[in-house]
């Protein structure tokens, strides 16, 4: 339940990218504060506006972080962007760190703050930072679709690609996973031969399908599953799973089905 909430579920929208803008906006803001109070002469008011909009902005980002590790949970372990989400972490983590830092300099010598260059330093490193870990959170939602449409499903997603050998095939049929272990409405990923697979249970019964959506490529063992439908996270191509027929676009295309059969308490496809 909390981690739904933090993945911002029952809004209907992520969490984090609508928390991240306060963080960023009011560090850069109270950076802008600090190089302010260095050219005017009012000082000490310009100062104290750039120490109370850090701490709010510290606490905003504390919240931010807290919201993207739940998403951050979310991600394939064998995703390509599970590195570049981890350095993002890291580097907000550092940013964190840094200001925090600077606040507790700043309010154990107040009087000295305006004139010292650590402080600003600090602050300057860490909007720098900022700015790079920014960069790479619109690469991974541009460029890898991480978290798209993630909020509308509320069962979690694989957490890593179940690889198949067709060397373990029975004449052509490959064992994938515990049939009692899959419960319903969870999705699998299937790496079958450098194929890749999805494989959805719903109702008691298990289906397997192409990976990727027939508009843009979105992972469909990361969509809803419901009344046997599968739905795209990125662009809501609903898809059924049973035929592959295409229910509702933006998709034209059908995706392709494969053949399932439970034996001896395993899912098998071919």
């Amino acid at each position: 339940m909390l981690k739904a909430l933090l993945q911002g579920k029952p809004f209907g929208h992520p969490l984090h990218p609508a928390l991240v803008h306060f963080p960023i906006g009011l560090l850069i803001l109270s950076l802008l504060l600090d190089i302010a109070a260095r050219l005017w002469t009012d000082q000490e008011g310009l100062y104290q506006a750039a120490f109370y909009t850090m701490a709010f902005g510290t606490v905003a980002g504390a919240l931010a972080a807290i919201a993207g590790f739940a998403d951050w949970t979310d991600i394939r372990r064998d995703h390509p962007a599970k590195k570049t989400a981890t350095t993002h972490m890291l580097l907000n983590l550092t940013a964190l760190a840094l200001f925090g830092i600077n606040l507790f300099l700043r309010s154990r010598q107040p009087g000295l703050a305006g004139t010292s260059l650590v402080y600003l330093g600090l602050s300057l490193a860490g909007v720098g930072i900022i700015l790079v870990s920014g960069y790479l959170g619109g690469k991974m939602v541009y460029e890898d679709g991480i978290g798209a449409g993630r909020h509308r499903r509320h069962t979690p997603t694989p957490t890593e690609t179940i690889r198949v050998s067709g060397r373990d095939a029975q004449e052509g049929w490959a064992p994938v996973y515990d049939a009692e272990a899959m419960k319903d409405g969870e999705t699998l990923r299937v790496d079958y031969d450098g194929k890749i697979i999805a494989i959805a249970k719903q109702g008691g019964e298990v289906y397997a399908f192409q990976e990727f959506c027939t508009h843009r490529y979105g992972p469909l063992s990361e969509g809803k599953i419901c009344d046997h439908q599968v739905e795209c996270p990125w662009h809501r191509s609903r898809f059924d799973i049973r035929s592959g027929k295409v229910v509702e676009g933006p998709a034209k295309v059908d995706m392709k089905t494969y053949k399932v059969a439970i034996r001896e308490g395993k899912i098998f496809i071919r």
